[in-house]
């Protein structure tokens, strides 16, 4: 990493305003140059951990996405055209950039969100997972070709990149979440426009940056910054043809229907409330283990996070004592320090949200055995700290069980079978994540085949797929048809296209009015 004096960043220890002083504006990213934005609102960047500003973003506005989307529509044929081998090395190159410049990605991602160093560097791994499966795309660009389909008639797919496509990403993983669309994306043969966080965005230049020394054409990989103004003209312009987003239910569902309404293909992420049933043979000790981390790692700013624990049975007599324990033990700091288990949240209006979400707690009648407001570190008395706060008796009526609170708050209900938790989860208007703990098979069986969420997890507390299978839930956690990355990645970035071929000699004399079937 660069040090202090130099520019930006230095390695791994100390402070987030250490790990990156670079006070410059946040601008865009188009046709291959970092560009002013022509509109003149900012918007504070935060350091949360010091509750300071840290930089500016500049929002654009319909005039910069109208040129990001000319740049890109102007570079998207010769790379359609290019040889999906061509594209593939070119991502070979961007996937080495991105592992030279790890450490420096996860330290912007500390210091502009505020999770720990060693969460930000995982995050950026699981993104270049992603770049790594999307330098497999000409194997999975293969069409189908099936010979003498009718007399003289041979028949065959091919899947074609759909031109301009779009990205709208959330807070809480800057570096992740972009590289599950536009790896895929533009290994395919698109070309794409990101629209990162206004929060944490200056991630999305230094991808861009990246890509480009990889040896990226100009055009084919921008970025807007900015808020409503430019997700609405994303949507509304007619040259681009995709939109993925990742975020809250709410705006998934009006990205979804403004989308549809545009003839667009949209593929929206939405909100989440993920369970973790935990049955009376579990292993005790490694299941708190599990569920500490699921609750509380990042936060709670995990789309995938465990929010409410459901103990069936009299596990609960176990768990409560030593979940109450651990999340008093939380290792609260600044996240450049290596110690840390968990960083401040992202934003004063976050911190606000999530406290007023636990005084709903309290007021609706659920127990509070742990209350992590007014929590302060030594040094950071400004910071968004939060300590892990801890629910008990919680029932399905109350707001902190039934809507997405986005920060370290585990609530903990109490059924008396499998079959109560299993009907508790599928009752739930989200179905993104879902794990039980249990050491019996036939258990763990009926759990996955009954339960109707997404992604499931026996015994893995946070089951996010690998780069080839595919990100995504089920009811108002996913809108749209397709999940994210893996080959229904893939699918969603292009289309098919059937062809069918007769060659003259073949063709008999006269005309034809029926379908060719023989």
């Amino acid at each position: 990493m660069k040090d202090q004096n130099s520019g930006s960043f230095t390695e791994g220890a100390g402070s987030t305003q250490a790990a990156y002083i670079d006070n410059a504006d946040v601008a865009n990213f188009i046709n291959g140059q970092v560009v002013a934005s022509s509109g003149q609102r900012r918007q504070d960047v935060f350091n949360p951990s010091t509750g300071q500003v840290a930089r500016q973003v500049i929002l654009s506005n319909a005039q910069d996405v109208d040129a990001a989307v000319a740049s890109a529509k102007a570079a998207s044929q010769a790379w359609a055209d290019t040889a999906p081998i061509r594209r593939a090395r070119i991502m070979n190159q961007f996937l080495r950039l991105m592992n030279e410049n790890a450490d420096t990605l996860a330290a912007m991602i500390t210091a502009e969100h505020g999770k720990v160093f060693t969460d930000a560097q995982g995050e950026v791994a699981r993104g270049i997972d992603i770049i790594e499966f999307a330098c497999g795309i000409p194997s999975l660009l293969k069409g189908d070709y099936t010979e003498q389909v009718a007399n003289g008639i041979d028949n065959w797919t091919m899947r074609q990149p759909l031109g301009v496509v779009a990205g709208i990403t959330p807070f809480n993983f800057p570096c992740m979440v972009p590289c599950w669309m536009f790896p895929v994306a533009i290994a395919a043969g698109n070309s794409f426009i990101l629209k990162p966080s206004e929060r944490d965005p200056s991630v999305s230049i230094l991808l861009a940056q990246l890509f480009k020394q990889a040896g990226l054409p100009d055009g084919i990989f921008n970025v807007v910054q900015g808020d409503k103004v430019v997700v609405d003209r994303l949507l509304e312009h007619p040259d681009v043809a995709a939109l993925s987003f990742v975020g809250s239910t709410p705006i998934a569902q009006y990205i979804y229907e403004r989308g549809a309404h545009f003839g667009k293909r949209v593929q929206a992420l939405g909100g989440a409330k993920n369970h973790m049933i935990i049955m009376p043979d579990a292993d005790i000790e490694r299941t708190v283990d599990a569920l500490v981390g699921a609750a509380y790692g990042s936060a709670g700013e995990r789309c995938m996070a465990i929010s409410v624990a459901v103990l069936v049975g009299d596990v609960g007599k176990k768990i409560i004592p030593l979940l109450e324990q651990r999340t008093r033990a939380l290792k609260i700091k600044d996240g450049m320090n290596l110690g840390a288990e968990m960083g401040p949240v992202v934003t004063k209006d976050a911190l606000a949200r999530i406290e007023n979400y636990i005084a709903s707690g309290v007021e609706q009648g659920a127990e509070l055995l742990v209350d992590g407001r007014g929590y302060k570190v030594d040094g950071h008395e400004n910071g968004y700290y939060i300590g892990g706060t801890l629910f008990d008796k919680v029932s399905p009526d109350m707001t902190i069980y039934k809507e997405e609170i986005f920060g370290p708050v585990l609530v903990c209900v109490h059924v008396n079978h499998l079959g109560a938790a299993v009907d508790l989860v599928n009752r739930h208007e989200f179905g993104n994540g879902v794990s039980c703990f249990t050491s019996d098979g036939h258990t763990a069986r009926e759990f996955a085949r009954r339960i109707q969420v997404g992604m499931v997890g026996v015994n893995v507390p946070i089951p996010v797929p690998m780069s080839w299978h595919g990100f995504g839930g089920w009811k108002r956690s996913l809108f749209g048809d397709m999940h994210s990355y893996g080959e229904e990645g893939v699918r969603f970035y292009t289309r098919q296209k059937s062809i069918m071929q007769r060659w003259p000699e073949n063709i008999s004399k006269g005309n034809e009015f029926i379908m060719p079937t023989m």
